[in-house]
């Protein structure tokens, strides 16, 4: 009886073990994805405030909206 305890008492550890490092990873990955969306986010903004910029420098004032999608 005490060793099958002891046994369920190691399985439990090596299982809570897995999990922290399941967790970990988890984690980072959540971090690094975080990270990328940021970047992202930054380069976003960063070409929408150039757009404007690009629209004054051409006589022809053009509008994403009006444009047709590549794909059409």
């Amino acid at each position: 009886m005490e060793q099958q305890m002891e046994q369920r008492i190691i399985e439990l550890e090596i299982q809570a073990a897995l999990q922290e490092e399941l967790l970990q990873g988890l984690s980072d990955t959540v971090a690094r994805l975080q990270q990328t969306l940021d970047l992202q986010q930054a380069q976003l903004r960063l070409l929408y405030q150039r757009l404007p910029e690009k629209n004054a420098d051409t006589d022809v004032s053009v509008s994403a909206a009006d444009e047709i999608p590549p794909h059409y």
